[in-house]
């Protein structure tokens, strides 16, 4: 893990950390996506199959899940952990019932409507990953604010293992969530099924949920044929921290990243040099034992980082450069510090507040933007499920009085007939 201390070469670094997934690999992954969602197209339920056996190992036959599979695993589940999904589906729902947004009716004085209107999309899919982790609380975050927004259906994808099984309390969270149409496939395969839909997959307005590149570079090319929330990134964390905070609890919340993937980033900002040393002292020790130490290792050699800062203003700067998926404020005083930040997608305040807190039952959503996306977006939500429409309605009087603004604005721009769509109703 790098420690740098010149301000220059912190920034160049951020931004080799922030460009991690973008290579030449891409054309190559592009021409394989482009070829997998054109036979799903074509072909349907035959090509997922084809690619379920070939990446996966297994034939996805049946590909739904039944009812009382769904039904078997919420039952089998250990209590704990079930108080422990109900707790979690109970602070997210109340988080993202707040987030509905509001139609509105502006009333002008010659007698016009202007109005913005929210609908929820009919159907949606989600997509959970499986490989190296089960991820039961990312079924609850893209779930239920599809539910909160009103979707009539809500269609769940997600790669079986080499026996074609889908983790239990995945299927478990489903069940609590409402969910009763689940599909044991992943991959690109899964999302040209749900963008182009095939005989058993029905095709939905909006795709959510995170997934590899090949998953993610799906998404994109399938964009604008089939709404999507994002195109997530590796996953990633900033620590902003002084001489006060723990270090064992820094390089926990590092470590907490790092065991993600060999991509995922883990950056300390730091004001003190013997805090970084202790840090890393610490993150090796606990990386010794750690049951995914293979992954965390070549997370932390290739994308971590300490930066020594000058001030608190320099660790500011450069983690609204980085714009960070997550941000944990370990100082004396971290709500001086939040002053500064204009860009990360959930920001974490506090000794008392370490990151895990928000991937599992804080309430906000725990899909954020990665790759510096934070500069200009935000995340998952209500409204990912959601459209607005506008209604419009003029009375003559409110016509005649904007027309002359109208023709002027429309002659500007050269169209003849948008004027003339004014003129004639008045012509009489």
């Amino acid at each position: 893990m790098k420690i740098l201390n010149n301000e220059q070469d912190a920034i160049q670094e951020l931004k080799r950390i922030s460009s991690r997934t973008n290579s030449e690999n891409n054309k190559k992954i592009n021409a394989i996506v482009e070829e997998i969602l054109q036979e799903v197209k074509t072909y349907g339920d035959i090509a997922v199959e084809k690619y379920t056996k070939k990446f996966d190992g297994f034939n996805p036959n049946p590909m739904q899940v039944s009812a009382n599979d769904l039904k078997d695993a919420w039952d089998e589940i250990d209590g704990n952990l079930k108080r422990s999904l109900e707790l979690a589906h109970k602070r997210i729902k109340k988080f993202h019932e707040k987030e509905i947004p509001s139609s509105f009716t502006i009333e002008g004085e010659h007698g016009d409507t202007v109005q913005r209107r929210w609908k929820p999309v009919k159907n949606a899919g989600i997509y959970i990953p499986g490989g190296r982790a089960a991820y039961p609380s990312t079924v609850l975050m893209n779930s239920i604010p599809a539910k909160v927004a009103g979707v009539q259906e809500i269609i769940m994808v997600s790669p079986g293992n080499r026996e074609g099984t889908i983790n239990k309390t995945v299927l478990a969270a489903a069940h609590l969530s409402g969910i009763n149409k689940v599909f044991r496939i992943g991959g690109a395969q899964a999302i040209g099924a749900l963008a182009f839909g095939t005989n058993q997959i029905d095709k939905v307005d909006v795709i959510s949920g995170p997934g590899n590149i090949y998953v993610t570079t799906a998404k994109k090319l399938i964009y604008g044929s089939t709404g999507i929330d994002s195109l997530a990134g590796p996953s990633e964390i900033l620590i902003i921290a002084d001489e006060t905070a723990q270090s064992t609890h820094i390089a926990s919340d590092l470590l907490a990243q790092a065991e993600h993937d060999p991509l995922a980033s883990s950056i300390l900002l730091t004001t003190s040099m013997e805090q970084a040393k202790k840090v890393l002292e610490e993150l090796y020790k606990k990386i010794d034992d750690h049951p995914r130490k293979e992954i965390c290792m070549q997370s932390i050699k290739n994308w971590g980082l300490i930066v020594i800062c000058e001030n608190y203003d320099s660790c500011i700067e450069l983690s609204n450069n980085f714009a960070p998926e997550h941000l944990e404020i370990l100082t004396c005083d971290p709500k001086k510090i939040l002053e500064g930040i204009d860009n990360a997608g959930a920001i974490f305040l506090g000794n008392w507040t370490p990151e895990a807190v928000g991937d599992y039952l804080a309430g906000p959503n725990h899909t954020l933007p990665t790759s510096g996306n934070s500069r200009f977006s935000g995340s998952l939500g209500v409204e990912t499920f959601m459209k607005n429409t506008s209604i419009i309605e003029f009375t003559e009087e409110s016509l005649r009085v904007n027309s002359l603004d109208i023709i002027n604005l429309a002659k500007s721009e050269g169209l003849h007939s948008h004027a003339n769509s004014v003129q004639i109703r008045f012509q009489d």
